[in-house]
C-alpha cells in the first residue's frame, strides 16, 4: 500500500470526509484491521479564505507547494488536495513535486463519461464556477459540455459554501436553494450536477436531486484508494 499525501483543511469538514472514506474503502478492500496510510498537512482555512478572496493565488501557490513538497519528503508517493477550488493551482503543484498528483477534475470526469452524460452543471466557489481551470480541463480531457448557474445564483452558491458549510452549518432553506438551482440546470440541458466543492455533499445527496449527482469528495477520495493500492 503507498502512502496518501493529503493537502487538507481547506476546510477541514470536507477534509475529515476524505479521511473517513479512504480508510473505509481501505478497509474493505483488505479486510481484517486494514486501514490507511496517510500523510496530511491541514492548514487553517480562515487565511486560505482571506488570500482567495483577496486573489493572492501567488501567495497561496507558495504555501501549498512548500507543504506539497514536505509530504513528498516525509514519504507520500501521491497527493490529493482536498478542495476543487485550490487545484487552480495543480499545475504548478505537480511541476514542483516528484509523486503523482491526482486531479480532482479527472476523477470526476471519468465518472461522468461512465455514465455516458455530455453535458453537465457545475457547482462550486465562485472561483471553481466562474474560472476556466475547472470547466476547460473537463472539455479537453472528457469532450464535457459545463454549465454553471446564473450570476445571481453563483453568488448565493458562494454564500452559502464560505458562510455555512464551512463551519458545518447544514440548514435546510439553503439545501432548497441548491434544489432549486439543480431545477434551473436541467431545464438548461444539464444532464447530471457536478457537486464541485468538497463540503456541498455534507448538504446536497442524491435523493435531493432529479438528476444524477456526481460527488467529488467521494470520487476523489476512491481514486486516491485505487492509486495506493495499484
Amino acid at each position: 500500500m503507498k502512502t496518501i499525501g493529503l493537502l487538507g483543511g481547506m476546510s477541514w469538514e470536507s477534509t475529515a470526509e476524505y479521511y473517513r472514506i479512504i480508510n473505509e474503502e481501505i478497509n474493505r478492500r483488505l479486510g481484517g484491521s486494514h486501514s490507511a496510510s496517510i500523510l496530511m498537512v491541514s492548514f487553517d482555512f480562515h487565511e486560505i479564505e482571506v488570500l482567495q478572496h483577496q486573489e493572492e493565488w501567488n501567495r497561496m501557490e507558495t504555501l501549498l507547494v512548500e507543504q506539497a513538497r514536505k509530504l513528498e519528503q516525509a514519504g507520500a508517493a501521491l497527493l490529493l488536495i482536498c478542495t476543487n477550488t485550490m487545484h487552480r493551482l495543480a499545475p504548478a503543484i505537480e511541476k514542483a513535486i516528484g509523486i503523482p498528483l491526482l486531479h480532482i477534475a479527472d476523477a470526476t470526469g471519468r465518472a461522468i463519461v461512465q455514465k455516458q452524460i455530455h453535458t453537465v452543471g457545475l457547482l462550486g466557489t465562485r472561483f471553481t464556477m466562474e474560472g476556466d481551470f475547472y470547466r476547460k480541463r473537463l472539455d479537453e480531457r472528457f469532450d464535457l459540455n459545463v454549465i454553471i448557474p446564473t450570476p445571481g445564483e453563483r453568488e448565493e452558491i458562494h454564500r452559502i459554501i464560505y458562510g455555512e458549510l464551512v463551519t458545518g452549518k447544514i440548514w435546510t432553506p439553503s439545501r432548497e436553494k441548491f434544489i432549486q438551482v439543480i431545477g434551473s440546470l436541467e431545464k438548461r440541458g444539464a444532464e447530471g450536477i457536478i457537486l464541485g466543492c468538497t463540503e456541498i455533499p455534507l448538504l446536497v445527496k442524491q435523493e435531493h436531486s432529479p438528476l444524477p449527482l456526481f460527488d467529488t469528495t467521494t470520487l476523489h477520495a476512491l481514486a486516491g484508494v485505487e492509486m495506493a493500492l495499484q
